[in-house]
């Protein structure tokens, strides 16, 4: 390897010598193997037929380092990437190489002997410390010397800078040099400032400039607040944000006032000592009614709290209202469900809807009892027609929820019976009989089944087939005697089973009646009973 580095480039210097092949695995091994043999034979005649060549006039003694400028001249060239290290050794190029430029740099016999062929030296982006290499400055025929980028100090030799007759482009940029009056000489008017930008060479490199800083500074507090407003989104209001960053069912404190201007008392739709019930419109367009809970709990109310939400948005029937998600703030509990523009059963009822319609939110109501049962079981539900609403076509809707770990299965279908004897009667046991639901019962009893008619809606289309569906229907619920009338509000004394209801009340076909469109009120606001998820009747 080393006789063939010997061999190429003093053929770089017009020399042609003939060497064995010594194998090496680098350079150090390369430098120190011994002089080819006739090597300063070879010295001595191509001196003669070209005595420009820099070894040219050396002493014997320096015979070694002659030939180990070649060795080091075949390693630079292949590591500079020079397309043909065979016929021309045109540059050399160590951007970027931090750990062999210093390496190089130290190789002063190299550069002493340095290949007429050069032009151009670029040992820029080495982050190189200490003084001003000027052994480079020895290849005194190049055109093009790139030092930038580095961490170079002190003087820079300015008039060996500009001896250099052939040099066409210089760049000294971005290094710490000592300060000098530079601008004054003919080689910055040679140049130019490009050449010296942050080169520590010009008065103003010196200066602090502090747009830069200013600039740097701002950015970083543009950024914080940046990071800031997209935290206090995601925590407040994230439905500002994309869907994809957005919490499924999750409202916060900030988007419900905002749903509700503020609960404001126009939205207020109904209030008692336990619930505030709003309506409001999210950001999207959608309508919503938001029961607010207010009051600090215990962590274990809570986290029951949060669970039974978390059952609630996933049921799925026509028959119940939708509950799109919970706000769970420690004072400030909410449930937010999709808003529904009907009136109340107990409302609807005055305007003496005929009985297919009647039996037809009574069969709704049966639906949803079953799916709950079936799907849901730890959910309860208020069956009062007050609290049951009405859609636009008459289909009912469960809006009342509270989820439990245990509920009376007997308990729900009595909640169902009083339903259907409210629907017949267009009574209200709480507000018309003294005795609540049992003085209703009783009063029942005492028409029933001889003069069922007497209990019927006295607003509704009596005839035949209704009458007798009627009393199915009654039959269904179990009436008990006088002496059971105070036991009628125990669940399992109240009504038969669910099956047995909707069997007696479906009874037989009747011929189809149009459907009811009146006694719906215009105004938006629900009855008060509208969803509270923790009645205490449930």
């Amino acid at each position: 390897m080393a006789s063939t580095s010997a061999t190429l480039f003093l053929s770089f210097s017009l020399i042609s010598i003939s060497i064995p092949p010594i194998l090496s695995s680098s350079i150090i091994e390369d430098l120190n193997q011994p002089l080819p043999p006739h090597f300063q034979a070879t010295i001595v005649k191509n001196c003669i037929e070209n005595p420009s060549l820099r070894y040219c006039g050396a002493s014997s003694s320096d015979l070694s380092n002659i030939f180990k400028s070649t060795v080091v001249a075949h390693h630079l060239c292949t590591e500079s990437n020079n397309p043909n290290c065979l016929d021309s050794f045109t540059k050399i190029d160590l951007r970027a190489h931090p750990i062999i430029t210093p390496l190089y740099l130290s190789f002063n016999f190299f550069w002493k002997y340095c290949p007429l062929t050069i032009s151009t030296i670029d040992l820029s982006n080495n982050s190189l410390k200490g003084a001003f290499p000027t052994d480079v400055l020895h290849c005194t025929q190049i055109q093009s010397l790139d030092l930038s980028h580095n961490n170079l100090i002190g003087d820079v030799p300015i008039s060996t800078l500009s001896n250099l007759t052939n040099l066409t482009f210089l760049n000294l940029s971005y290094n710490s040099f000592s300060e000098s009056n530079i601008s004054k000489t003919q080689l910055f008017k040679r140049f130019n400032s490009s050449s010296f930008l942050h080169s520590g060479l010009l008065a103003d490199d010196h200066k602090l400039n502090v747009g830069p800083i200013i600039l740097v500074i701002c950015f970083m507090i543009f950024i914080v607040m940046m990071i800031g407003c997209f935290g206090w989104v995601c925590f407040t209001r994230p439905d500002l944000l994309p869907l994809f960053f957005q919490r499924r069912h999750h409202f916060t404190t900030a988007m419900i006032k905002a749903a509700t201007d503020g609960f404001s008392e126009e939205n207020l739709v109904a209030r008692s000592w336990t619930v505030e019930i709003y309506g409001g419109v999210m950001r999207d367009g959608t309508a919503i009614a938001i029961e607010i809970y207010r009051g600090k709990i215990s962590s274990v109310l809570h986290r029951e709290f949060i669970e039974g939400c978390r059952i609630l948005v996933q049921m799925d029937h026509k028959n119940l209202v939708p509950v799109l998600g919970w706000c769970d703030c420690r004072e400030l509990r909410a449930v937010v469900m999709r808003w529904t523009d009907g009136d109340s059963v107990e409302k609807w009822l005055l305007g003496g809807p005929p009985w297919k319609v009647r039996l037809k939110v009574l069969m709704g109501v049966i639906e949803a009892m079953r799916y709950l049962e079936d799907q849901w079981p730890r959910v309860g539900y208020d069956l009062r027609t007050s609290s049951v609403l009405l859609s636009r076509d008459c289909e009912p809707l469960i809006s009342r929820f509270k989820v439990r770990d245990q509920i009376s299965t007997s308990k729900k279908v009595y909640r169902l019976g009083m339903f259907l004897l409210e629907l017949v009667a267009n009574r209200r046991p709480r507000e018309d009989f003294e005795r609540g639901d049992m003085g209703f019962i009783e009063w029942m009893r005492l028409h029933y089944p001889g003069e069922v008619r007497k209990v019927m809606d006295g607003w509704m289309k009596k005839t035949s087939t209704t009458s007798d569906q009627a009393k199915r229907a009654i039959a269904g619920t179990r009436i008990q005697p006088s002496a059971q009338v105070r036991r009628a509000r125990a669940p399992h004394r109240g009504v038969s089973t669910l099956k047995d209801i909707s069997a007696r009340s479906h009874g037989s076909k009747v011929k189809k009646e149009e459907q009811f469109e009146g006694g719906r009120m215009q105004s938006r606001a629900p009855s008060e009973g509208r969803g509270t998820i923790a009645s205490p009747d449930l």
